[in-house]
């Protein structure tokens, strides 16, 4: 009589038992694969957003680093208005005359003096029952400028989703957050911030930085007091040798002896 061989096998709550552990390991697998994913989607759309605004301010830093430069300071432009946090409606833009040497439209005539201006515009096809709506960050720049002609030229967007588009400038005693048409001169100081808040972030992204005017606006000064121009508050400016100079001279003079 042949001896009959037994054969080894899983009994019904073994596989049961296997199937349910490898079902959990593959969950949890998948699970930690997408929160990786996410984490480096969050990542990249930080590194573009910060990457957009830092073009942003550089480009703007530049642009006012070439600021038209002339001792008659009613050739030169710089006027702006910041983005305020009680007035939402507040249109906040920067506006200047550069000296450029790169053509904005190939093939038409062009002098070496653009109109550059920066606003920011609210995303119109966005609901406007959110409470945040994003703003996008546009540079005009306006060939052949001319003050009687309303602005044109050619409208580019830089930036995305900006946030917070601040101005702050300095006349020399305090610091303002508008630089009206009236003033007729350049501040010492602007200070530029911008800020964006990336999508699953809580910390925004913000660059800021300063241009200093502080000799162009004294040069500006000196040649309005060459060519008689009101200062800023209205007054005549007085030369050197103008008669109440002269007097408070020898005034001076007489109390030294």
């Amino acid at each position: 009589m042949s001896a009959r061989r037994k054969t080894a096998g899983f009994t019904l709550a073994e596989v049961l038992v296997a199937s349910t552990i490898s079902a959990f390991v593959t969950l949890v697998a998948v699970g930690a694969l997408k929160a990786v994913s996410d984490s480096a989607q969050v990542v990249d759309r930080t590194s573009e957003t910060s990457a957009e605004l830092r073009f942003a301010a550089r480009l703007m830093a530049r642009d006012l680093a070439n600021l038209y430069r002339d001792r008659d300071r009613r050739s030169m432009r710089l006027v702006g208005a910041s983005q305020l946090a009680d007035d939402a409606e507040q249109p906040a833009f920067l506006r200047f005359y550069v000296l450029g040497r790169t053509k904005a439209r190939i093939g038409q005539p062009e002098g070496d003096v653009y109109e550059v201006e920066y606003l920011l515009r609210r995303n119109e096809q966005m609901d406007l029952t959110e409470e945040a709506i994003p703003s996008t960050l546009y540079r005009r720049l306006w060939p052949n400028p001319d003050r009687e002609r309303e602005p044109g030229g050619v409208l580019t967007p830089i930036a995305e989703n900006i946030d917070v588009f601040l101005l702050r400038f300095f006349d020399g005693k305090q610091w303002t957050t508008e630089w009206p048409e009236q003033l007729q001169a350049i501040p010492a100081l602007i200070e530029v911030t911008l800020a964006t808040l990336p999508e699953g972030r809580s910390i925004p992204a913000v660059e800021t930085f300063t241009v200093n005017f502080a000799r162009l606006a004294t040069e500006a000064g000196a040649g309005a007091a060459e060519s008689g121009q009101p200062n800023q508050d209205g007054s005549r400016p007085r030369s050197a040798n103008s008669p109440s100079n002269r007097n408070e001279g020898s005034s001076s003079g007489e109390r030294g002896r």
